[in-house]
């Protein structure tokens, strides 16, 4: 959708030759979009399925202004930090071509628009959803975590996780196990996906690194990948145990999960930890959009509670 919007701008005649200001506002919003992919896909899936009882893709977009909301937020606090490093030296407020006070105002109004249009098109619980997880971005994770704690990732991972969760109880209107196996899915993907991209995407000129996360990432990096790709691969085969997926994702689910690891375990014997990290980062995306797809395809519209218990014994 991103590149749509640029695209239309473009050919509207509103590309950056005609007014970088008009175009920078798509760069506020479209700096965090791979993170969110699957999770849109996630809702949009969801609310097809769910035609009947809510209206038709109105909650994905309005899920999509909140996301928005908290990208803005995020490029207006890192600001700062963002001059220093390669990776984020040319975002726009970096550059002065929207002010921070336009930022704010511009922030707010898409944050209060898309939980205001979340409570009206879908429900509140999904409205209170999006709340959480913008609170844990915004206020926990730019704010705090992420300049002063090793764990900012992992906290702020439940953020990104929670498109397809707020999705999923558009729909069902109640946060109950399959929710909670989403949300451990999509959070336990994202420290491997990211995680691998340390070395490069906190490294500052000269060498030095962008906080304690950088120091961190020789000792622990790989261990904690392999760690969480394991947890991963768990997460990912509740869905079927507990009921609500088949025997299609389930294989998928296992090849995906198995071979990701066989990656992973072979970063502690490669000689060149950027080409072993891109490949393991391509396909971690490869990864998460597959079992997105096999989510839609493969799903139980009521999951069964004997079933954990059946597949155990």
């Amino acid at each position: 959708m991103e590149i749509y919007e640029f695209h239309h701008l473009i050919a509207e005649g509103f590309g950056p030759d005609r007014s970088a200001f008009l175009s920078s506002f798509f760069a506020l919003v479209g700096t965090h979009g791979l993170h969110v992919t699957s999770g849109l896909i996630w809702i949009i899936v969801m609310m097809i399925q769910g035609a009947s009882t809510i209206p038709c893709f109105s909650p994905p977009w309005w899920c999509l202004v909140v996301v928005a909301s908290g990208c803005v937020f995020n490029n207006y606090i890192d600001r700062d930090i963002d001059k220093k490093m390669e990776r984020t030296k040319n975002r726009v407020l970096v550059k002065g071509l929207i002010a921070p006070s336009v930022t704010l105002v511009y922030a707010t109004v898409l944050g209060i628009a898309g939980f205001a249009l979340l409570y009206i098109a879908a429900n509140p619980l999904a409205m209170w959803l999006a709340v959480m997880g913008f609170v844990v971005y915004v206020g926990v994770y730019s704010l705090y975590m992420k300049r002063h704690s090793v764990y900012g990732t992992l906290i702020g991972s439940l953020s990104g996780a929670a498109p397809p969760v707020i999705g999923y109880c558009a729909v069902t209107n109640e946060f109950d196990a399959g929710a909670l196996i989403l949300l451990a899915i999509f959070s336990l993907w994202q420290m491997p996906h990211l995680m691998r991209s340390l070395s490069s995407a906190l490294r500052l000129p000269g060498g030095q690194h962008s906080g304690p996360a950088g120091g961190e990432r020789h000792f622990v990096a790989k261990n904690h990948i392999t760690v969480y790709i394991l947890a991963f691969m768990i997460a990912t085969l509740m869905l079927t145990l507990v009921g609500y997926a088949g025997y299609k994702y389930l294989i998928v689910a296992a090849a995906v999960s198995v071979w990701w690891l066989g990656m992973a375990l072979r970063g502690y014997k490669t000689e060149n930890d950027s080409v072993w990290a891109r490949k393991l980062f391509v396909f971690s995306i490869v990864a998460i959009t597959s079992l997105s797809v096999m989510m839609s395809i493969d799903f139980s519209a009521t999951a069964a509670p004997e079933a954990l218990v059946t597949y155990v014994w």
